[in-house]
């Protein structure tokens, strides 16, 4: 079996982001001279312009001779070829009259999502926040997730490649079931799809007479619930003052539970693994 690597802990993620930050810097730096460099090189004061202009109409002139060449008009056509043939592959995709339903269904859901996107961006932004915090403090528990997931995937892997197997054997039963299902199911379509425009009628027509009284019950759940928030308001306070009085009492009983679990740990251990040196029993009888 494969060894299962481990992540790199918290320590090794802070001195890699340290090496990157400094890395930039020097690219940064070097970006910075390099312009420099070139700003100097084709100032015209200082008389070196020309000769640049020179040494870069002799590269452009060679580098025009070489692309030239058989070898390189090939690559050139292997390369427009293969765009070709991408752009041929690609073109009846964006053409295809599905492809106009498809864009106005995604319009409508993007507009029917933004003002949704607006109303729950507080809350997903608080929530990224919690769960960061929880994640940075479940963070040691995050290599033995790892090992025990790579060790799941690694045992699960075999039964994938029996599987594979069997199927690519039974290739021609597979196609047998695939046609049957293929015939079966065929002449069913037509009567699925009348009834399910039967049904979306049907549901369009319950729900329109449906709404305003949902609408209703709704608008009196909301008032009763505004009614009833001071009640609400003061039970939640009640437990919670009951829980934190409660919980010196709660913690005193689970260190008792602590140490009592100790002690019959520490008597086991004992009754299990005696000391090597017996000690002397002594009786005494009464005279």
């Amino acid at each position: 079996m494969a060894t299962i690597p481990s992540l790199p802990s918290r320590d090794d993620m802070l001195r890699m982001a340290r090496s990157t930050t400094d890395i930039t810097g020097q690219l940064l730096d070097t970006a910075g001279n390099i312009t420099k460099i070139a700003i100097n090189t084709f100032d015209p004061r200082d008389g070196s312009g020309t000769e640049v202009l020179r040494v870069l109409r002799e590269t452009t002139a060679e580098l025009a001779e070489a692309s030239a060449s058989p070898q390189a008009q090939e690559a050139f056509y292997r390369i427009v070829d293969t765009l070709t043939r991408l752009g041929t592959s690609g073109a009846p995709l964006a053409v295809h009259p599905v492809s106009e339903p498809a864009q106005a269904l995604l319009t409508a859901l993007g507009d029917s999502l933004l003002p949704v996107l607006d109303a729950v961006e507080p809350a997903v932004e608080e929530f990224a926040d919690a769960l960061g915090d929880l994640v940075e403090a479940t963070s040691p528990l995050l290599p033995a997730a790892a090992g025990v997931a790579a060790g799941a995937l690694l045992a699960v892997t075999p039964l994938l490649r029996a599987a594979a197997d069997v199927l690519r054997d039974s290739s021609p039963e597979l196609r047998r079931v695939a046609d049957a299902l293929t015939a079966a199911l065929a002449p069913l379509m037509p009567l699925q799809v009348a009834l399910a425009e039967r049904a979306a009628a049907a549901g369009a027509g319950v729900v329109s007479a449906t709404l305003p009284p949902i609408a209703d019950l709704v608008e009196a759940a909301a008032a009763t619930t505004k009614a009833v928030r001071p009640v609400l308001v003061a039970g939640e306070e009640m437990l919670v003052s009951g829980l934190e009085r409660i919980q010196p009492a709660l913690l005193a009983a689970a260190s008792r539970a602590g140490r009592f679990v100790r002690a019959g740990a520490v008597r086991v251990s004992a009754a299990v693994s005696p000391a090597a040196e017996q000690g002397v029993v002594v009786s005494v009888t009464p005279v």
